[in-house]
């Protein structure tokens, strides 16, 4: 990039950092692979994608030294003891998308959204309408990080697109909350309507014995019936969960379903019940992801517009479709304040939408890093919910590695000091910030984070155990 346009970007950075949006032009856009970010973030390291994964980088869990990525041929395990000297310690070749990750004590759980001929790691893919397919979620012993053991496998109807880990109160079980959508007549195990999510029991004691129990229905009134119409003015009806964010201590999650956003009391997690329920036929076409302050008042809902494969950052969709949107909880409903979509224009080779995020654990503030595929990672102040701000941002030019509309960042989180960044096919990425509205983060340091599965944070020290 000639030094001029290094100078725009910079001075950018430095407006955006002062609350200013300045018009982004075509030009602005940077060379293939070139790395821009603004003045209080640093590029730590890049650890590439694991020869032994063929496929894309997905979600990430972290416990301990150990950070967790997802991949749609497995998984891996990475050592971040020390962030800046990140490595990987082992790939579990194991194919079946999209391999979204979470960790509890010596566990590994695994959504397999991708119909297989069985459930093991030598599996092939198999069409939904043979009745003998196999897809839901894999449990794996993680125990010995350098060789971990595949030892069970749950069905569940549709699928695991997602997954969400709700622990009980005694510490003796933990619920997995399996999301899953679009049913078939043809599909002999997901046939319409799909209204429910499925919730699997694991035994801490016994993980081999999960099991499903229960497969409540969440949308009795058959849910958002959708707005007929191709991208990007179409709107998804309503076909189950695309994701569910728990904050078990408050009794509460919320839930992304495709056509409708919803709160939930899950204070007896075999039998969650909704509370809220909020749609939005204007600007929303898919509600992806839900994401509480850590008050648990407010919801950050995103919307994947076009699916994670069409670019979106642009002039011509602007700046409220495919967005965030936030909502404050009030006298437990869903009030909506405001949209906030980056404001960086991306090529039309660059897939770009809100994606996944967490918080950056800072009392008294409500921040969020969030990944927005080839738009890059943003850090986001939404203590005002109806003024939400960027306060910093990384990203690289389009990604000529693959195809056009196919890479980016899957999802970036803050973790014990540091923001990782899972790039679709450039591996795992570590970020550092420095700014006086986060720099207290450091002081806060917790055992385990499974972004779906939140957890209050104290002041500083230890957090809970995520």
């Amino acid at each position: 990039m000639s030094s001029p346009r290094r100078a725009l970007t910079l001075l950018a950075a430095v407006v955006a950092l002062a609350g200013i949006t300045l018009p982004a032009q075509a030009t602005d856009i940077p060379a293939p692979g070139e790395i821009v970010m603004s003045p209080n973030i640093k590029h730590v390291t890049n650890v590439p994608k694991p020869a032994a994964l063929a496929d894309i980088h997905t979600d990430m869990a972290f416990q301990g030294d150990y950070a967790y990525v997802g991949n749609y041929s497995g998984f891996s395990i990475y050592d971040i003891r020390n962030p800046r000297k990140t490595s990987l310690v082992s790939s579990v070749v194991c194919p079946g998308g999209q391999m979204d990750v979470s960790v509890y004590g010596n566990l590994l759980f695994g959504s397999v959204d991708s119909s297989r001929n069985d459930d093991s790691c030598a599996s092939t893919s198999q069409p939904a309408t043979v009745k003998e397919s196999w897809e839901g979620m894999r449990i794996f012993d993680v125990s010995d990080k350098a060789s971990p053991k595949y030892i069970k496998s749950v069905e569940t109807n549709c699928g695991s697109h997602t997954h969400t880990l709700v622990p009980d109160r005694r510490g003796e079980n933990v619920y997995i909350y399996v999301s899953s959508y679009n049913p078939s007549d043809t599909f002999p195990d997901c046939r319409p309507p799909h209204d429910l999510i499925s919730i699997i029991k694991v035994p801490l004691r016994d993980p081999a014995a999960a099991s499903v129990v229960a497969t409540p229905n969440l949308f009795p009134d058959g849910g958002f019936g959708g707005v007929p119409g191709s991208y990007p003015d179409g709107k998804s009806a309503t076909t189950g969960c695309h994701d569910i964010t728990a904050y078990p201590e408050k009794g509460i999650a919320a839930g992304a379903c495709m056509g409708d956003g919803i709160l939930l009391d899950i204070r007896d997690p075999e039998r969650p019940r909704v509370t809220a329920q909020v749609r939005d036929e204007t600007n929303f076409a898919f509600w992806h992801s839900a994401t509480f302050n850590n008050d648990g008042t407010k919801v950050i809902f995103t919307d994947e517009l076009g699916g994670g494969t069409r670019a979106t950052c642009n002039e011509a969709i602007g700046p409220n479709r495919g967005a965030n949107a936030y909502y404050d909880i009030v006298r437990g409903q869903l009030v909506f304040k405001s949209y906030f979509k980056i404001s960086r224009y991306q090529a039309d080779t660059e897939n770009c939408v809100a994606h996944n995020g967490s918080l950056i654990p800072v009392k008294g503030r409500d921040i969020m890093v969030q990944a927005w595929y080839q738009g890059g990672i943003s850090v986001i102040d939404f203590t005002d919910s109806a003024h939400p701000q960027e306060i910093a941002f990384f990203e690289r030019g389009p990604d000529n590695t693959a195809p056009a509309l196919s890479g980016g960042f899957w999802s970036a989180y803050y973790y014990n000091g540091y923001i990782y960044g899972s790039d679709f096919n450039l591996g795992l990425d570590v970020l550092k910030i420095n700014d006086w509205r986060t720099n207290q983060a450091n002081s806060v340091k917790t055992r385990r984070l499974n972004v779906q599965s939140q957890a209050s944070y104290p002041d500083r020290g230890h957090g809970h155990d995520h």
